[in-house]
This record gives C-alpha cells, structure tokens and sequence, in this order.
C-alpha cells in the first residue's frame, strides 16, 4: 500500500492537476481570506471556509476523476489487480494520496489564524474547529470521487458524475425544503444524504461528534464501494460470477447497515456529549450556576418553541438541548406558528416573533421575546444592526426559576422628587431577576409597603421632606435594603443630605475631574473607575465601570463608628466598603456653572473620593440582621450610554446590587454572552501585501510551476 500511495501522490505533482488543485483552492482561499478578514479585520475564518466550501463542487472532480477511472483505460489496472496488494490496500493507498494532496492546502490554511494572532486577538479554538470540519468535508467527497472513478474508465464521465453526486448532496437542505417545508418521511430519507448540514456546527465552533461520525462513516462507506466496484471486475470469471454477486450482496448490506447504525447512535448522544463547545464564549454551554438551579428542580416545566424544529435558530435550539440534558424535568416542544397560528395568544396579548420561547410550570408562565435572546448595537453611520451578545441562558434560567418560585419579590422606586427614570437595560435587567419594579411616592403612604425587599432612589431632583426622611429611615432601621443615587443639582437638599449623614456619609456638592489621565475617558469628568471586590460587584470586580458626572463621597475612613449610646453601652459598628474610588489626583470643582477651566485650582477639594459604597450596618438586638445601604454619587452611571461605554459593565454593577435585595444571585451570575470578540487592527499596507501574497502570488506560482514540470516531462 505505502507503495502505491507513493506512485500516486508522485503522480500528482509530476503533472498539472495536484499544482493546479492546490492552485485553485488556496487562491479562492486566500480572496476570500483578504475581504473577510484582513479588509473587514474578522478574526474569525469561519466565513471564510464557509464562502469556499462550494468550491469542493469544482476542484474535488478534477483531483479524482483519474484516480481509478484512467486506471482503467490504460489497462494498467490489469497489473495492479494481480499484483499481491489487496484490492482494499490500492483503494486505500490512493485515497491517502489525495487525501495528502488537500491536507497541504488545509496545513497552508491552518497559518492564516497565526498570522491574524499578529493583528489582535483571535479565537484559534474555533478558527481550528473549523478547519477541522473543513477536512472532514473535504475527505468525504474524495471518498465520493474515488468511488465514481472506480465505476467508469472516462475521467470526463467521474469528473461529471462527481460533480452531480456532490452537487445533490451540498444542496439537499433546499431539495428537501422544497419537497416538505415542514419535513417527513421523505425528506428524512434525503437528509442521509445531506453533505453540508454537518458543516455548520463547526463553522459555528464546536466540534459535532455526530457530524465526524457522519463524515467518517460516509467515507468509509465509498472506500467500501469503491472495493467491491473493482472486486466485480476482478472476479470476472464465469464460474465466479453467481457466488461473488451474492458475497457482494450481503457484504453491501452489511456496510450501508453498520453506517446507519452507528449514525442512529450518534444522533442519539446526549447534547453535552454529542456536541463540543469550543467558543472562547462558551456559547453554546450552560453555566455551573444554571445546572445547579436545574438539578433542583421537582415539577415539570414545559418550554414552547414557537417556529417549525426545522427552521429553528441553531444556536439557541442547541442551549435548549443543554437544558433539556441538565434535567428530566424539562420538555421541549415545538409549535410551529404554520400549523398553530394563535397558540402563544393563550399567553400574551403581545406580537412576539418566530423563534420566541414559551417557560411554563404548573404555578404560571413566562414569554421570552426572540427580540430579547440577542443583543444588537445600531452603527448609525451605516444604520447596520450587529449582533452583539446571546442572552438565551440568562433569559431561560430567569424564566425558570420565576415560574417555579413560590413569590416573586418586589423592589420600589421612589418617586415624586424628579428621580431619573431607568433606561431600557436596567429595567430588564430588573425583569430578568424576576423583580416586580413598582413606583411608590411617599406623599401617598403612611410609611413603606412590608413586602418591600428594597428601594431605588435614583437620581432625585428636588429635595426630600422631613417625613418622606422619617419613612425612609423607619423602613431601613428595621432591617431594610435600598440603592441611592446622587446626582448633581443646583437645589439645595438638606434633608435628601440628612438621610445620608445618619450612616456618616456626605457629598462634596461639586463635580469630581481626574488628574490622572489613565483614570478618566477623554474629558476628565468622565470618570474611569475599577469596581472594588464586594458580594454585589461579583461579576464586574476589577472590570471599569463608567462614572460621568460624579460628586465626591467621603465617610470615616475607619469602620469603628459609634452611632448609638445607651444605657447598656452598647454600641453598634457601620461598615463601610468602597465599590468605587477616585485616585489621589482628583479634586472637586465647586463652582461648576462659572468654572473656566478643568485643571485644579486654588480651593478645590483635593481626593481621593468614594463614588460608591456599600454600607452595612447591624440592628441591634437582631442577630444577623443588617440595613444595607449602596450610594452612588453620578447621575449617569446607571444609563444605557454609560454601560454601553464598558461593554454593560455598569448594568452588570446594578444587576449585582438587586440581586442582593431579591436573593436572586443565581440568576444575576448568568451575564449576556458576547458574541465575538474584538475586530482586529490591520494597517492598510498590511491588508494589501498580505492580499496579494496569499491570493494571488502563491497561487500564481503553484501554478507555473506545475505547468514548467509538465512541459519539462512532455519534452522527454
């Protein structure tokens, strides 16, 4: 075998057709390798495998339709085949061949995400997982070629009859869609036969155990073939014919038999084990977090999909898998809005789109929006929407543990003082916990509602009244939770400032500038902070949070404060924790609205300043107990623009703070996913020598030089 498969691949490159195949496939490569990612700086080759993977439909007929075919008119395969080699050996022998020839141009492939490693960060465990799904195709239809050579003696007629074969399988999602939109018995029988469908999970990075079986088992099958094609020619003789026939027979259906078997065992896999998550996000994994909310599960939950199963999302139908894995208890269904229009109207009164999910338990349910699965980014200078983040897994173990628990908290938002409104992110944020946000105005209540597991006081305008203080007061002695905003005002708010100096915190009215340029973002309020470790900045601990506009906050800088004196003497210690912190080199300006400059002058405040804290202190005669205080000295932290700015580290920094009011933290630790890492930075001479090398120089000279050793053998 080691024998022919040195004859062969000699072969290949003493004429035109192995230069010209690795000529063909690395120049298509390297185009589309240039304008996805060196022009667009996508660090990612999975667009790029996918835009030549038609290709295959071009150059795997001209690599194989002489391999056995001109064999065959030669008459030379009368020597191979009463030489002492196996027939299984020659096939063997010469698929490795080929199989070599494309491993060259997949080894210069598999340099392009080194190359990209210069320019910027680049995924290489879904660049590889990808490339390795490209090998796989690329060896199947070698198969498929040799065993259409080995059934003619025209290299014209396998080089066809290749490319038909192949050409039907590339296409059989389209053929079956248009044999059945919704699927059956048919079009389960063609999707045997579906050569691209495996392709797609690795190009989406991960490694598809089903897939490689599929692949594996396809190009075993045509080695197979390819077998028992030439045995018929072998034994020939008369008296033979009737006993090889039937060994042929039986052996055939023994072959196609084992390929259905082990595929059937490969679909059947569990999900976690069927598929690899290769992404640097995990996107297509669940968290610790979420298997453990799911192994404690006691009731069913039924989780409605709204589009046919065939046109599913494959992302998210592949984290539904994860879940349906993690627990017995989760079944999915599939309602397809063709067959059931008006299902999910049992549900919401709300239009939700193709693809939205359904949670629901015994107790009540939950609509997720397909709108609300992924996050997008609008570039307004081209108005192109990209998506930026994956939420299914925050958004699914949210639903799930609402409508399996037993109450669902509520957080009120004060109001009647001009407070802020919460911006778009942070009130989902607050959906996603599975809080109930009321508004309360303290003009209307006798003091706070009892079931109140915190309150916001966002941003307040206006100042408070001695009894909106006394309500406040009243609520957080008695073991009470609450985030307070402070933003800049012209007002005077004594009694807003009063609520503070009862836990020993004041204001520098003024607005915080940044000496040290590292700590703000081109205007030196526009403050640049790194979060602190506390319970609440879990997820964001030592990530920037963006702090516009900010006054200084300052408290006793040790925790050993006496803040109540009686008979007993005993006394009860605040704790202060800073969750944010200016450097050294800040200062505040008082004079804001006649200021003339941004540099440090005579009477600034000099800092460091908190601009956030958590306060803690204990009740007395309580135990455990604790009124838990989180003060923020920017309007603007909490917004869309300001998260936006860090990459929704701020709304990450909210989250956490609610989630210690609601005792959700299992479902504040399930972040949106991001969804690609950064692009790369290319210089333009960069993009342009390194397009014209890789796709049109090496190329070129693959190519003559495979014409100079033709020319040079037909002179002999």
């Amino acid at each position: 075998m080691k024998a022919i498969w040195k004859r062969e691949f000699k072969a290949f490159f003493q004429s035109v057709t192995g230069w010209l195949f690795l000529a063909v496939t690395l120049g298509m490569f390297g185009l589309y390798f240039y304008v996805y990612n060196l022009v667009y700086a996508s660090p990612y080759l999975s667009n790029t495998l996918s835009a030549i993977t038609a290709l295959f439909l071009l150059t795997m007929p001209v690599l194989t339709m002489r391999t056995l075919a001109e064999e065959r008119k030669s008459k030379t395969d009368q020597l191979i085949l009463t030489s002492p080699v196996t027939v299984g050996k020659i096939v063997l022998g010469k698929y490795l061949a080929m199989a070599a020839v494309f491993a060259i141009a997949v080894a210069v492939m598999s340099l392009m995400p080194l190359i990209l490693g210069f320019f910027g960060n680049v995924p290489y465990k879904e660049c590889y997982t990808a490339l390795f799904g490209y090998w796989l195709f690329g060896l199947t239809c070698i198969a498929i070629g040799t065993f259409l050579s080995s059934i003619t003696e025209s290299q014209v007629i396998a080089a066809v009859l290749t490319f038909g074969v192949l050409f039907v399988g590339y296409m059989m999602s389209g053929i079956t869609s248009l044999v059945s939109p919704t699927g059956n018995w048919l079009t389960k029988i063609l999707n045997c036969y579906n050569l691209a469908e495996g392709m797609d999970d690795f190009l989406r990075g991960t490694v598809n155990v089903q897939s490689v079986i599929y692949y594996l088992s396809l190009t075993g099958l045509f080695l197979f073939l390819s077998v028992q094609a030439i045995q018929k020619r072998r034994w020939s003789i008369s008296s033979r014919k009737l006993k090889n026939g039937v060994f042929s027979t039986g052996f055939l259906a023994v072959a196609f038999a084992v390929v259905l078997v082990v595929n059937f065992i490969g679909a059947n896999l569990p999900e976690s084990v069927r598929s690899i998550d290769m992404t640097s996000q995990k996107l297509y994994s669940i968290t610790k977090e979420t298997k453990e909310i799911l192994s404690k599960l006691k009731e069913k939950i039924t989780i409605y999909v709204l589009v046919n199963e065939k046109k599913q999302d494959a992302t998210l139908k592949k984290t539904l898998e994860r879940y349906a894995d993690a627990s017995k208890y989760i079944e999915i269904v599939y309602k397809d809005p063709a067959v059931s229009p008006s299902f999910y109207t049992n549900y919401t009164d709300a239009n939700i789109l193709q693809n939205s999910l359904i949670v629901e338990s015994g107790k009540r349910h939950k609509v997720i929006n397909y709108s609300d699965i992924y996050e997008t980014e609008v570039d307004y200078s081209t108005y192109q929407s990209t998506v930026t983040g994956y939420d299914a897994e925050g958004q699914l173990t949210s639903a799930i543990s609402y409508v399996t628990s037993e109450d669902q908290p509520v957080i009120y938002q004060i109001s009647g003082h001009d407070e802020q409104a919460l911006s778009g992110t942070f009130t989902e944020a607050v959906t996603k916990l599975n809080v109930s946000l009321e508004t309360l105005n303290l003009l209307e209540t006798e003091e706070i509602p009892k079931d109140a597991k915190g309150l916001i006081v966002h941003a307040p305008k206006k100042d408070f009244s001695k009894e909106d203080v006394e309500k406040i007061t009243k609520y957080l002695e008695s073991g009470g939770k609450a985030m307070i905003v402070a933003g800049y005002t012209h007002e005077e708010m004594p009694q807003f400032e009063r609520l503070l100096a009862s836990y020993q915190v004041a204001i520098h009215r003024g607005i915080v500038m940044e000496g040290e340029k590292s700590a703000y973002y081109q205007l030196p309020y526009y403050l640049l902070t790194t979060a602190k470790s506390d319970t609440a900045t879990a997820e964001v601990s030592g990530d920037y949070i963006f702090v516009p506009y900010a006054q200084g906050l300052t408290y006793p800088k040790t925790a050993e404060k006496e803040t109540k004196e009686d008979a007993g003497d005993s006394t009860k210690q605040i704790s202060y924790t800073e969750l944010l912190a200016t450097t050294d080199s800040a200062y505040v300006k008082g004079n804001v609205e006649t200021m003339e400059t941004y540099e440090k002058e005579d009477g600034d405040a000099k800092g460091p300043f908190s601009l956030g804290l958590h306060v803690s202190k204990p009740l007395d005669g309580e135990g455990d107990l604790y009124t838990e205080l989180y003060l923020f000295s920017s309007d603007g932290i909490f917004t869309d623009e300001a998260s936006q700015m860090v990459y929704g580290n701020n709304a990450a920094l909210f989250t956490g703070i609610l989630s210690q009011f609601s005792d959700r933290e299992a479902v504040s630790v399930v972040p949106v996913k991001s969804y690609e890492v950064s692009p790369l930075t290319i210089h333009q001479a960069g993009i342009v020598l390194s397009g014209l090398a890789i796709s049109i120089l090496v190329p070129i000279c693959l190519l003559v030089t495979g014409i100079v050793i033709w020319v040079r053998r037909r002179r002999r």
